[in-house]
């Protein structure tokens, strides 16, 4: 996932913090405009691996903080529902004017509620998707209701949500007290996912319910069975994004002129690292795949090593070269595995090694296995041919690592 920062400004004029996710490579086939929780921000750990895994998904993403909250301008207390609506629009209209207006809206929790307000100002989205969002904005006053009585007679009070302070005025209750979703979601006028967690402690299962119901086809909905309300387990936030990429296809058409693919011969790896950790996604000809390091070195263990990945090229291409030769000769060749192990050992151990005795070397370890009804000189011939790998020659022969850096693109 290729993160930028960006900013643009707010409903009140206050300059919002956001950050814009792209797939690794080529041109996203769909824009998500992201609208995090209430009191959240656009860094909750849930709402990055939901932007990863459409990403992974072809998906643009833009994910960005409501006035107030996280790394945006403004106070908190200036703020509403409706300027939270309001700055989904400012989102929403910086995207149209930047990169193409956004196909899909999709908010969380009362983000979710916002979501379906923005939609109505919006007449380039295609479809909009809540997840865990209340039937009614004021569902929020829950949160606020030890401290009610003192914002109503003070005008404002400091409530603790989730373990940090926020300054509530009496506006805000009001103006969630006038919403009313009924019509907002009956007149929606685009195709609607509503995903929700039938365990769900802070916006209860009866809200999907009651927004399915006011809604019109097309519509779906689809359960995150066991999740808690932030998504807060990375295989839930994960199964949800998929869940939405595939939903969404079928109301998002592709580019009609996507980016070109580079030419064969030019950049067919490239590899991309965000700030969270080693994990690192890989588009290799045309493949996805994922890099990382085991979590006893401080990664996510989403993805074998770069030396699993280096271990894996030797393997397959020994495999395939057994395959090709094999059906060539027209030899019963029914089944090839080949195990690989690296490790690295002094040089003086190796009889061939000239260097010193501190010098190390890289090894390894190959076993080849063939299964079929093959004679033992047919089995001695292809273990003759597994060491003409064109992988294992490059390897053998030694590498030259040409390294430059890439100017980035200034337009």
């Amino acid at each position: 996932m290729a993160t930028e920062r960006v900013s643009f400004p707010g409903a009140h004029g206050d300059e919002l913090a956001a950050r814009v996710d792209l797939p690794v490579h080529g041109a996203p086939r769909a824009w998500v405009l992201f609208a995090h929780c209430f009191t959240c921000s656009k860094n909750l750990r849930a709402v990055v691996r939901f932007a990863r895994e459409l990403n992974r998904e072809g998906i643009g993403v833009l994910r960005f903080d409501f006035t107030g909250l996280g790394e945006s301008e403004g106070d908190f207390a200036d703020t509403n529902f409706t300027s939270n609506v309001q700055d989904l629009v400012a989102a929403a209209r910086y995207m149209e004017a930047e990169w193409g207006a956004p196909d899909i809206l999709v908010g969380h929790s009362l983000g979710g509620a916002a979501v379906l307000h923005a939609v109505h100002s919006l007449d380039a989205v295609k479809a909009a998707a809540t997840i865990g969002a209340p039937a009614d904005p004021s569902h929020v006053l829950q949160h606020v209701s030890d401290s009610r009585e003192e914002i109503e007679d003070r005008g404002e009070a400091e409530v603790t949500i989730a373990g940090r302070p926020f300054r509530i005025r009496r506006q805000f209750l009001d103006d969630l007290e006038e919403t009313r979703m009924q019509d907002v979601v009956g007149n929606l006028g685009r195709a609607l996912l509503i995903l929700h967690a039938p365990q769900d402690q802070v916006v209860g299962m009866e809200n999907a319910a009651r927004l399915y119901k006011a809604a019109r086809h097309p519509k779906s909905f689809v359960s995150l069975h066991g999740a808690d309300h932030l998504l807060m387990d990375e295989a839930d936030s994960r199964y949800a994004a998929r869940v939405l990429a595939t939903w969404a296809s079928r109301y998002v058409e592709p580019p009609s002129d996507p980016a070109p693919e580079p030419p064969i011969d030019e950049e067919r790896v490239v590899v991309r690292i965000g700030e969270d950790g080693f994990r690192s996604e890989v588009w290799a000809d045309g493949h996805y795949l994922i890099a990382d390091e085991p979590r006893s070195v401080g990664g996510t263990d989403e993805g074998t090593t770069p030396y699993g990945l280096l271990l894996a090229g030797l393997g397959s291409c020994t495999a395939m070269t057994l395959r090709m030769y094999a059906d060539r000769k027209e030899w019963p060749l029914d089944e090839v595995r080949v195990a690989l192990s690296h490790r690295r050992r002094h040089a003086t151990d190796e009889e061939d090694c000239e260097e010193g005795d501190d010098a190390r070397l890289d090894v390894v370890d190959r076993e080849v296995e063939i299964l079929g009804e093959l004679s033992d000189e047919q089995r001695t011939r292809l273990l003759e041919i597994a060491e003409r790998c064109p992988v294992h020659r490059t390897l053998d022969a030694g590498v030259k690592i040409r390294t430059q850096f890439r100017e980035e693109d200034s337009g």
